[in-house]
């Protein structure tokens, strides 16, 4: 069950091609190539779980059959998709406001995959290991919203314009629960570190006899674990939360005006921030990569794919609620609630500590 986060993935590379990691080529070229695996493999995900798994997924809970004649399994239907988009014309609408149009899309993609720079995949998988890690994830993650404002403000469209102020509304009423119900989790571990928060969960809860129920924080503070699962939600603009698309009142939000790669680009960011939520959760509420018998990687892709999964429920059976119920759930109920978790937190670990 235990996980010792090794040496990170760049000192990892830089030994293998004999390079200096303490020096800035050795450095910059071994972390290059460590930043790009860790994006190709989670690009080459969103590739699969959004284009098929969404499909199939979708399907199972809406008892549908999903995609099936595209090679086995429909897997085929992935290439099929990424040459279709990607062939597409790309038409950019009169007055539109660039290069903020065409920033927009760039923005969104990148802004989550910088956010795994510091998840910790396994033992020695990872990018890196600051002393902010959890504020250096959350502050990569909210940049998204800038992108999302951009894409409807730049579109010259009424319906893009109101998606985009919609999204940077939910995100103002539900980054701050989020962030707030993170630090109850740094009160805990005393540490923003991310291999600390993991380590912090190793330990044993409690013992049934030969079963050993670790000290994963989804166990030692539940409640805590549901908020952030709910504002996650809304982060990623899942049901009942996709108010800034919405697509039976404004069209597509904030991407109705984008066609062909800046789509494909705001498809990717949308999924990739689900994955990177999934991560976020994963490392901080259950235990990161710890698990038995499996390696550690598995066990925190089957982690993180579980928040996908829990995501897509979401999306095929809750009914979306009203932009007003969402701005009134955000600061009138999740603020409060975190608040209020974040203070009992503090008097457990005061109490523990005393």
């Amino acid at each position: 069950m235990s996980v010792v986060l090794q040496t990170p993935l760049p000192s990892t590379i830089a030994d293998l091609l004999g390079l200096d990691p303490n020096s800035t080529v050795g450095l910059f070229v071994s972390a290059f190539i460590a930043a790009g695996f860790i994006a190709t493999v989670m690009l080459t995900m969103t590739a699969v779980l959004g284009i098929w798994g969404k499909r199939k997924i979708t399907a199972a809970f809406t008892d549908r059959i999903a995609v099936n004649r595209h090679g086995p399994y429909g897997l085929l239907i992935i290439p099929a998709d990424a040459v279709r988009l990607l062939s597409k014309e790309l038409i950019v609408p009169e007055s539109v406001d660039r290069p903020a149009y065409d920033l927009a899309p760039l923005i969104i993609a990148s802004s989550a995959l910088l956010g795994f720079a510091v998840i910790p995949f396994g033992n020695g998988i990872h990018v890196a290991d600051p002393e902010t890690g959890l504020a250096y994830v959350f502050a990569t993650a909210s940049i998204a919203s800038l992108g999302l404002l951009m894409a409807g403000y730049a579109s010259n469209n009424k319906y893009s314009f109101m998606g985009g102020l919609r999204a940077v509304a939910q995100n103002l009423a539900y980054e701050i629960p989020l962030v707030i119900t993170g630090a109850s989790v740094v009160l805990f571990t005393g540490s923003l570190q991310m291999s600390e928060i993991v380590a912090t969960q190793q330990e044993t809860l409690v013992a049934l006899g030969p079963v050993a129920i670790p000290q994963w924080f989804a166990f030692v503070n539940p409640f805590a674990f549901v908020l952030f699962m709910a504002a996650n939600l809304a982060e990623v603009g899942r049901n009942p939360f996709d108010i800034p698309e919405a697509p039976t009142e404004i069209v597509a939000g904030y991407q109705t005006e984008y066609s062909s790669v800046y789509f494909v680009l705001i498809y990717l960011g949308e999924f990739i921030h689900i994955f990177l939520g999934g991560a976020i959760i994963a490392t901080i509420f259950l235990g990161g990569p710890a698990g038995p018998v499996l390696p550690g990687i598995v066990w925190f892709f089957i982690k993180m794919i579980s928040v996908y999964l829990f995501t897509q429920w979401a999306r095929s059976a809750v009914p979306r609620v009203r932009v007003d119920q969402l701005i009134q759930i955000g600061w009138k109920g999740m603020l409060v609630l975190s608040f209020a978790n974040l203070v009992l937190t503090a008097i457990i670990v005061g109490v523990i500590a005393a």
